[in-house]
């Protein structure tokens, strides 16, 4: 029971945060995971790759609620997303697959640092215009490719990385975050992939729950309540102010960080 209380809680999280700022909520979900995996005692050689293929699969679904909710508002610049698109599936792909060639320790290093390095950023003063040219499509192919692959292996839906880029290329930042909750769904999806045919080529399998990197139990308790809080965080990303909360984000942040780079 605890386990499923755990992955709703996770949920709700999730939920929020990806209609909030345009991310899955993996930052959240791959910590709690992992604490919820320890419990179960399930190999340290793989907890971290789970934690993150399951983290992919939510994604997938929060992904398109928030979507709806975004397009609903009409905040999502759909030619950005249809640019972007490409890039984001072969990177993600090519980010599963280098995750699951990456030991444990090197991967939750990676993780450490990423969200270390997103805590940072969140104190930084917003991005300042640089260029339209950013939009063009070359430059949009190959951010997009590393999106894909920076995404895929820290488990997030790639809003993190999206939204600043759109901001230096003169977007307005409500309609940042809608497109990066829309290229949320190609980069789960495509990560999904990934991991589910790297466990089984790799025979990772240590429960019934399990296919893969992707555990069911764990993605079937998040999704039962984050799927309902994502339009929620959409909602109330139109209305407040994300000065604060960013703040507060970045501090647990920081301590995700630190605790995965001393692990």
């Amino acid at each position: 029971m605890i386990e499923w209380l755990s992955y709703a809680g996770a949920g709700v999280i999730a939920g929020l945060l990806a209609g909030l700022f345009g991310i899955g909520g993996g930052l959240i979900i791959v910590p709690i995971l992992l604490l919820v995996f320890s419990w179960q005692t399930m190999s340290a050689d793989v907890a971290i790759h789970v934690a993150i293929g399951t983290s992919l699969m939510t994604i997938s679904l929060t992904s398109l609620s928030s979507m709806r909710a975004h397009h609903r508002y009409g905040t999502i610049d759909w030619i950005l997303v249809r640019k972007l698109t490409p890039g984001l599936v072969v990177g993600s792909i090519s980010g599963a697959v280098i995750a699951a060639n990456l030991s444990s320790q090197w991967l939750q290093s990676f993780f450490g640092a990423f969200a270390l390095l997103m805590a940072t950023r969140m104190w930084l003063p917003s991005p300042n215009t640089l260029s339209p040219k950013l939009l063009a499509h070359s430059g949009m192919s190959a951010y997009g490719l590393l999106t894909g692959v920076i995404s895929a292996m820290v488990g997030i839906g790639g809003g993190t990385l999206v939204v600043p880029y759109l901001v230096m290329a003169g977007q307005q930042i409500q309609r940042a975050v809608g497109t990066a909750a829309a290229c949320g769904f190609p980069i789960a999806v495509s990560g999904v992939i990934g991991f589910i045919w790297m466990g089984l080529s790799q025979q990772t399998n240590t429960s019934s729950w399990q296919t893969g990197f992707v555990h069911w139990q764990a993605f079937l308790g998040i999704i039962s309540t984050s799927i309902f809080m994502a339009p929620v965080g959409a909602i109330m990303a139109k209305k407040l102010s994300h000065g604060k909360l960013s703040k507060l984000f970045s501090l647990l942040l920081l301590v995700v960080g630190v605790v995965f780079l001393s692990r």
